[in-house]
């Protein structure tokens, strides 16, 4: 999407205009930015390590919570 000098909270506005649901590995997200004023959710992804394998036992769950998701909530899934 030519994102990738984005970062921060333009990288999070222009998500917001193209996406519902932002889902990332970055654990200090909610503490760097203010994501109450985004239209919409953020998931976090928590596992031991952010390889694939660690991610994958993640999905189930994160399959049945992206089904009822709310805009504007924060959920952290896993660990």
């Amino acid at each position: 999407m030519g994102w990738s000098d984005k970062q921060n909270g333009e990288l999070l506005r222009l998500a917001a205009d193209s996406f519902d649901v932002l889902l990332t590995a970055d654990r200090n997200l909610e503490h760097q930015q203010n994501l109450t004023t985004l239209p919409i959710s953020v998931v976090v992804l928590v596992a031991p390590t952010n390889r694939i394998e660690s991610l994958q036992a993640l999905v189930p769950e994160l399959l049945e919570r992206l089904k009822a998701m709310p805009p504007r909530r924060l959920v952290h899934i896993g660990v």
